[in-house]
């Protein structure tokens, strides 16, 4: 459950992030900046532990159920 709730935190940033960048896209501000950047791969490294966490935790149960 913990994994769920940690999954719609990180799409509520992704979300806040993407509607940030689409806003400021009216400015005549073109590309991301770096701080943006490192902010956006800071995420995805975050979804990706996330998801290498879930999947050795069920892994895990299952090999505990197997012996």
């Amino acid at each position: 459950m913990n994994t769920f709730a940690a999954l719609i935190v990180i799409d509520g940033y992704l979300a806040t992030a993407r509607r940030t960048v689409r806003d400021r896209g009216g400015t005549g501000d073109a590309g991301s900046s770096t701080l943006e950047l490192v902010i956006i791969v800071l995420g995805l490294i975050a979804v990706a532990t996330v998801l290498v966490v879930a999947i050795t935790a069920a892994v895990q149960r299952r090999v505990d159920q197997i012996t």
